[in-house]
């Protein structure tokens, strides 16, 4: 169940120069929302820029009735949304998403994310943690671009944070590393969320290792709600296609190509 609401920020925080977290206060969005899951926000009323933006769900809080959301300004839009402040009110359309994060059935989880790919996974850890062994494998570019490691710490039993040039943490990619601890215990199952490349590297070697995985697609998207049909991508078991805003953005890595 989605709504269309225009909803208050009630709390903003600017995590680096071009990275903000927002809250904002709807019972009815809170009440509903799953780990995986997306906003489409709007954030302005004039024809420019006429799309929303689609925007994942970093936290929920279903006592406060808040959701919190992390994005990186990239663009005029994301841009203009950097310039709101606390009770400013924004048009919002979410949850969005039929594909979430699926952990009850998993005793021992590895998440994976890299760059801002980190974002959406926190409330699967955060989740997950209260059932479950989760351990955290954080890839940054720099230590310029490092967020979240504190917060990641308080809901992980392990936290695996590396940098592409050894700025930071370890030296190297986190798929490295994750794939050294499954020589000594493989996870249940495993969750990414980040650029191609490294679900893709996600994707194969769980494959070849028999080891369940779900990751989260990121696409164009035009209208979050499968309407435009540009964000499809094939699905593996009939003919035709998945669109990652309706049927994701969460999918399994046997159930589409990517």
């Amino acid at each position: 169940m989605s709504f269309s609401r225009s909803v208050e920020i009630v709390a903003k925080e600017q995590l680096k120069n071009d990275i903000f977290k927002f809250a904002i206060l709807s019972e009815e969005m809170a009440k509903v929302a799953l780990p995986g899951q997306f906003l489409e926000i709007r954030v302005k009323d004039d024809i420019e820029p006429f799309l929303r933006r689609p925007i994942s769900i970093h936290k929920i809080d279903k006592v406060k009735n808040e959701l919190e959301f992390i994005f990186q300004v990239k663009g005029k839009g994301t841009e203009i949304l950097a310039q709101k402040q606390v009770g400013d009110k924004i048009s919002i359309l979410g949850p969005l998403g039929k594909g979430d994060f699926r952990f009850e059935n998993y005793k021992n989880i590895a998440i994976i994310g890299g760059g801002i790919g980190v974002f959406p996974l926190y409330e699967l850890a955060r989740q997950a943690s209260k059932n479950a062994n989760v351990t955290t494998y954080l890839g940054f570019r720099s230590k310029d671009f490092v967020v979240l490691e504190d917060d990641f710490k308080k809901v992980s039993n392990k936290v695996v944070l590396t940098t592409d040039d050894g700025s930071y943490g370890e030296n190297g990619f986190a798929i490295n590393f994750l794939k050294e601890d499954c020589n000594n215990q493989k996870p249940d199952c495993i969750y990414a969320c980040g650029p191609l490349p490294m679900l893709k590297a996600v994707r194969d070697f769980a494959m070849e290792n028999g080891i369940s995985a779900q990751v989260s697609l990121e696409e164009r998207m035009g209208c979050g709600i499968g309407i435009c049909l540009g964000c499809a991508v094939k699905d593996k078991k009939a003919e035709g296609y998945k669109h990652v805003c309706k049927d994701g953005p969460v999918f399994d890595i046997n159930d589409v190509e990517f």
